[in-house]
């Protein structure tokens, strides 16, 4: 796909300034499909397909995890590495506002707001991972350990 028929999203222009090697992958969009409707229709392992969660902490701050597709995060687990009461998933009005983004569509790449990023460590033993390019239905596929090149990133031991 040449640079021209991929969609200009903040997340690809991050990409962009940042000089991280990617690929476009468009996929048909399903309301509420997650990572598996994604995996299934660009054929690869969910594992590798990277989900960007929004989230906020008991007094409210925000902050964005990536996870496996087919895992999910203990809140529990990741507020006690925070030293916060709890963190909980935000509500995707919420979401939005934070990031910028639509949910279904959220990229940690170019948000609206700087936030904290947190990575599962194992997303940096794989070759490569599917992550929101900035829009539902498309992803990128990137080398995992690029992505410090334009996010400050935390690795955590937050899977379940």
């Amino acid at each position: 796909m040449s640079k021209k028929d991929y969609p200009k999203t903040n997340a690809i222009r991050c990409l962009l300034q940042h000089d991280i090697p990617f690929e476009v992958c468009l996929y048909a969009y399903q309301e509420k499909g997650g990572t598996r409707v994604s995996a299934r229709e660009l054929g690869v392992d969910e594992h590798a397909v990277v989900k960007t969660l929004v989230m906020e902490t008991d007094a409210k701050a925000p902050l964005i995890v990536l996870m496996h597709g087919d895992r999910e995060v203990s809140t529990k687990q990741l507020a006690r590495l925070l030293g916060v009461k709890s963190v909980a998933p935000c509500g995707p009005k919420t979401a939005d506002r934070h990031s910028g983004y639509q949910v279904g569509g959220t990229s940690p790449f170019g948000t609206r707001r700087t936030m904290p990023v947190y990575a599962e460590q194992s997303i940096f033993a794989l070759d490569c991972i599917y992550i929101n390019g900035g829009r539902r239905g498309l992803l990128v596929r990137i080398d995992p350990n690029d992505m410090t090149k334009a996010l400050n990133i935390t690795k955590v031991l937050v899977a379940v």
